[in-house]
């Protein structure tokens, strides 16, 4: 049986409420490389609990137009959106979280 695990390079977890979202950055059989964004949000039912999971699979040669696209959208929202809420409280809570968490870089950059 083929060990579904031995292709994972790095992965973290962020925790956010109710959903927990993975960063896995993975191998293919010719050593290319591959980013699996997933969203994980647990559903509570009568007997029990489930997941609903979310998958975005990045390819290395989109990560700059991903990465430039996010910047871009989470720019839009803080600055013609919300320009009135205080991200600084929010920047200290992953500042606090990035000091705890050896795992994890605080830029988005694929240089």
């Amino acid at each position: 049986m083929e060990d579904k695990d031995r292709n994972e390079i790095f992965s973290k977890r962020v925790r956010a409420g109710k959903r927990t979202y993975f960063f896995d950055i993975k191998a293919t059989r010719s050593n290319d490389y591959y980013l699996t964004i997933t969203e994980s949000k647990r559903k509570f039912k009568d007997d029990g609990f489930s997941y609903e999971k979310h998958k975005i699979f990045l390819y290395k040669e989109d990560f700059h137009k991903f990465v430039d696209a996010l910047n871009e959208a989470v720019g839009h929202v803080k600055d013609e959106l919300l320009p009135d809420v205080d991200f600084t409280q929010f920047e200290k809570e992953e500042e606090y979280s990035l000091n705890n968490d050896s795992n994890h870089d605080s830029e988005l950059s694929w240089d």
